[in-house]
């Protein structure tokens, strides 16, 4: 597989979120969201997981959009944030109620330790991705060549010191957030770690 082999949608909906995520996103951290797609969708590619292309794209260039200051929610954690601006991204867009429920749910599960791929295949590809993109993890679920091949032409920048930063604030104003169980067990230096920093 190339990174060529990998669809993106063209669709209004889909132009619409990458055009959000570059507006509200640092380009590290809107690269990470492009990235994210690209491993969630070659994941399932080769496994044979059927999956909504647009509601995946669209749930993985908004899935930290909770992470960008303007839409930063000092009552929720920021997946919940993002899944809320999602709902109100779908309505704009003219989805129905359930697709928008959909992305606001594959954003909040991508948080999970691990989601159903029966249940929810989007969300179950989105936390794989985001899974391999943070923190390094199963990074052997990729071909070496393809790992590099995106990293190369979607490059990480500054990605791991933002990250850590962002998830570091989550942590102190929502104690109780996955932000923050992630900081306690350790995700800087998984970050730190990460093998696609040295693809």
């Amino acid at each position: 597989m190339n990174l060529d082999d990998v669809p993106v949608p063209d669709t209004s909906a889909a132009r619409a979120a990458r055009e959000v995520a570059t507006a509200y996103c640092s380009p590290a951290l809107a690269n990470h969201c492009l990235r994210s797609y690209i491993w969630a969708a070659s994941y399932g590619m080769e496994r044979g997981i059927a999956f909504d292309a647009e509601l995946l794209y669209v749930s993985a260039m908004l899935h930290d959009i909770g992470l960008a200051k303007e839409f930063d929610s000092h009552t929720v954690a920021f997946e919940e944030a993002g899944g809320h601006v999602a709902w109100v991204f779908g309505a704009g867009a003219g989805w129905p109620v359930e697709r928008r429920t959909r992305a606001a749910e594959i954003i909040v599960r991508h948080m999970w330790d691990s989601v159903d791929p029966d249940a929810d295949p989007e969300g179950h590809l989105l936390e794989i991705a985001t899974g391999l993109d943070i923190s390094g993890r199963n990074p052997d679920k990729w071909p070496a060549d393809f790992r590099a091949e995106v990293v190369r032409q979607i490059p990480r920048l500054t990605l791991g010191e933002e990250f850590v930063a962002c998830f570091e604030s989550q942590a102190r104003r929502k104690p109780t957030s996955a932000a923050a169980a992630a900081i306690d067990s350790g995700i800087a230096d998984r970050i730190a770690k990460n093998v696609l920093d040295s693809a």
